[in-house]
């Protein structure tokens, strides 16, 4: 092989074999929906597991009073329960304001035809 000097690129000898090609970086891997749903999946196990540990460490019970009605559950499934009720009233709010965008959508639609 002959020397290159300082910018010039090195060329074999007659007769040498070429020199193997410099290694290129890997392809970037596109992400894509399916990837997502197992980060999803992975984050909500996690989430599960801790929820579990959080009952189990918290199940000395508490007497609960609800419109005339009463139980007695243990702490940690009580508050679970809150949490449940929570995410409900938020998703149901938020939910209505969602279907009053896209009738709100659908009649600038119709007025721009």
């Amino acid at each position: 092989m002959t020397h290159a000097q300082d910018n010039e690129p090195v060329t074999p000898a007659p007769g040498e074999p070429a020199a193997p090609a410099a290694p290129t970086s890997p392809a970037k891997i596109k992400r894509t929906r399916v990837s997502g749903t197992w980060v999803a999946v992975i984050v909500a196990i996690i989430v599960l597991i801790f929820l579990l540990i959080f009952i189990l460490q918290n199940l000395r019970t508490a007497s609960l009073q609800f419109l005339g009605m009463s139980a007695d559950l243990p702490l940690g499934v009580a508050m679970l329960l809150s949490a449940i009720g929570g995410a409900v009233l938020v998703a149901l709010i938020g939910g209505a304001r969602i279907a009053q965008l896209r009738r709100a959508t659908k009649r600038a639609h119709k007025a721009l035809r």
